[in-house]
């Protein structure tokens, strides 16, 4: 990882580079955005947004039961794939350590062990039937050619692979070979499924990665699997910040955030925060109440708390409270306090679903080794007060217990 740049405007390409490579995207043909058939055992509740017809909508009444839920352990399979004009410098079992058990782990602390990620590698070369050169391997990939790859990598290790074991498919191309470029790293969605060993394949992750890879990165890819969208922003021309939606806070932002672990909205639609664990403030009035730390891990045999409070403040509109602290997938987060963010169901992947709250508006924090330091240091610390105007919500941290977690009076409806 390259050492980003001081503020100022300065674009700081090796972080955007990945950025620009892991946005979900056609194969076949038009990826989806219907809405996608319903699936029962989802999140209700007054601030529960509905799910619309918006790519990955971060609605969650209902869930898109075209994607696998990660309320269970699923199993996924990981394929190595060779090419006539390269002999592979690297063993397949190195490159499945560049990823696993990592991000099996990630998972793991981010569900509260609620979700297990069974990595399967199978540790030989599969070896593609034309050069890596014949493909034209890109991020903007044309359609065609990204469909004989996808059909000649499922067609080489068919015959080994029954695919009817696996819930989620990683096609790893040789990092060496001259035609492959790790800005092609994408989950790639199907209109209409491919077909192994009897079962549908509607979704392949296609790693391109170097090695080693960049961090986190398969943990980004996987949350797409996931139906989670893309919370970065990509400039119209190449050029400029990637992550001013979200900065450091969330691995669907940048796989390089200091904070990176899911947004407690995240992990209320992944189905692993249920409604004792939200918190619906009323419109009316001053709610008190006490936020456990996001990334912490439940005190075994106790309570996991309360972990997110919403305010609705639309149809298809909402403001997330969450505390955020230095441990579990944030153990390297440099400020810690409660982050209020807000929510957009109808907002496609991309487009800023979700958009962090700067507290502190004109300060920054943590230059050296944030993705966006204007937002690095959007946490409200003890004693600190915000009225998010537009919704006219204020928030005020007044404690912190000596557990760690964050004492907030919320108060909507604030006179303007």
């Amino acid at each position: 990882m390259e050492r980003p740049q001081p503020p100022g405007g300065v674009e700081r390409p090796r972080l955007r580079r990945t950025a620009a490579a892991v946005t979900s995207l056609v194969a076949l043909a038009a990826t989806s955005l219907i809405a996608g058939p319903a699936g029962a055992s989802a999140p209700e509740g007054p601030c529960a947004l509905p799910r619309t017809g918006a790519h990955h909508s971060l609605g969650l009444d209902t869930w898109n039961a075209s994607y696998p839920r990660p309320d269970r352990a699923l199993d996924a399979v990981m394929i190595f794939l060779s090419f006539p004009d390269s002999a592979p410098l690297a063993d397949p079992a190195e490159l499945a350590a560049d990823h696993f058990p990592a991000t099996s782990r990630f998972y793991e602390q981010a569900s509260y062990g609620k979700f297990a990620l069974r990595a399967h590698p199978q540790l030989q070369w599969f070896r593609m039937p034309h050069a890596s050169t014949d493909y034209g391997i890109r991020r903007d990939w044309e359609p065609a050619r990204r469909t004989a790859y996808l059909r000649d990598a499922l067609a080489a290790a068919d015959p080994a692979v029954d695919f009817s074991r696996y819930d989620v498919v990683y096609l790893v191309a040789d990092p060496d070979a001259p035609g492959v470029d790790s800005d092609a790293t994408k989950v790639v969605n199907f209109d209409r499924p491919m077909r192994a060993d009897g079962t549908d394949i509607r979704r392949i992750v296609t790693v391109f990665e170097r090695h080693p890879p960049d961090r986190n990165v398969l943990a980004h890819e996987t949350g797409h699997v996931f139906d989670l969208a893309d919370l970065y922003h990509r400039p119209t021309n190449g050029k400029g910040d990637w992550d001013t939606y979200v900065g450091d806070w969330d691995v669907m932002g940048s796989q390089f955030g200091m904070a990176p672990d899911l947004f407690g909205w995240h992990k209320w639609k992944l189905g692993w925060l249920d409604q004792r664990q939200v918190r619906c403030v009323p419109p009316t009035g001053t709610s008190l109440l006490t936020l456990e730390p996001i990334a912490a891990a439940p005190t075994p045999g106790g309570s996991a708390g309360t972990r997110l409070a919403v305010v609705r403040t639309g149809r298809n509109t909402a403001l997330a409270i969450e505390a955020r602290a230095a441990t579990g997938n944030d153990l390297h987060t440099c400020t810690e306090g409660v982050l209020i963010y807000r929510v957009r169901s109808e907002t496609a992947s991309g487009g800023g679903p979700v958009e962090v709250v700067d507290t502190h508006p004109g300060g920054e924090a943590c230059w050296d080794r944030s993705v966006y330091p204007p937002l690095a240091d959007a946490p409200l610390g003890v004693g600190e007060t915000f009225t998010v105007e537009g919704e006219r919500t204020r928030v005020e941290v007044a404690d912190r217990t000596p557990t760690g977690a964050w004492t907030v009076k919320i108060t909507p409806e604030v006179a303007p």
